[in-house]
């Protein structure tokens, strides 16, 4: 189980300690990407290992260097989680539960689909979020051949099969899209999975005012280069 940050040393006791009581058997990983808070120090006092990177390399680097950390260990098994605190322990246990059954080799939690007792529309999004996210479906689809609603999800269960993929350096600013793709293209069960999400503890969405559209411009341009690419085979 890893946890990619950067800064987090206000939220991320609280998602350790609820780590550690959902999933008592886990190992815990912190993937500190240059913090200049304490958010090593805290990491180590919550019982997690901390893998630093020693400077500010960003997102992708720390969600590639969790992925390679578990796939060295030898782990079946790896789950993911934001340092901020917006997924639910218990979700995260359900999408382990479905990757560990064999019913898929990677589940991703997605606040935008419905079933299993989770209402349709139940987040109520921003119109610059609102039309970012249907932009997002839009690419996502006619990359994938496949509908996929929740594509910025950092909430993530896989099993050795996906480690190799996600482990590998990530080329975009959008590597979770990236993450799909990969996963989609080598064949492996890839399942969108209705979950719950938090509110952020603290700091602010990438999905908010000029950085919305910012992501999603990168976000399309991946997918789009994507597409190019595979036309070219």
């Amino acid at each position: 189980m890893f946890i990619p940050a950067w800064n987090e040393e206000q939220s991320l006791p609280a998602v350790l300690d609820d780590l550690k009581a959902g999933l008592p058997e886990a190992d815990l990983l912190v993937v500190d990407d240059g913090s200049t808070d304490h958010t090593a120090e805290v990491a180590r006092e919550h019982g997690a290992e901390v893998l630093s990177l020693g400077r500010n390399r960003g997102l992708p680097v720390g969600i590639a260097a969790g992925y390679r950390w578990a796939l060295e260990h030898g782990y079946r098994f790896c789950g993911r989680v934001d340092a901020d605190g917006q997924h639910p322990v218990p979700e995260l246990v359900r999408l382990l539960a479905l990757v560990r059954a064999d019913g898929c080799d990677v589940a991703v939690g997605s606040r935008f689909v419905a079933g299993d007792g989770y209402a349709a529309y139940r987040y109520a999004p921003g119109r610059a979020r609102r039309l970012g996210t249907a932009v997002l479906r839009r690419a996502m689809a006619r990359v994938l051949g496949r509908p996929f609603a929740d594509a910025t999800s950092g909430l993530y269960a896989v099993n050795a099969k996906a480690l190799p993929l996600l482990a590998e350096p990530f080329r975009t600013e959008a590597p979770e899209v990236e993450a799909l793709i990969r996963i989609s293209r080598a064949g492996l069960r890839l399942e969108e999975v209705p979950v719950d999400m938090s509110a952020r503890a603290g700091g602010v969405s990438k999905l908010r005012g000029r950085k919305s559209i910012k992501v999603v411009l990168t976000v399309v341009g991946t997918l789009a280069a994507a597409k190019l690419v595979r036309a070219k085979r």
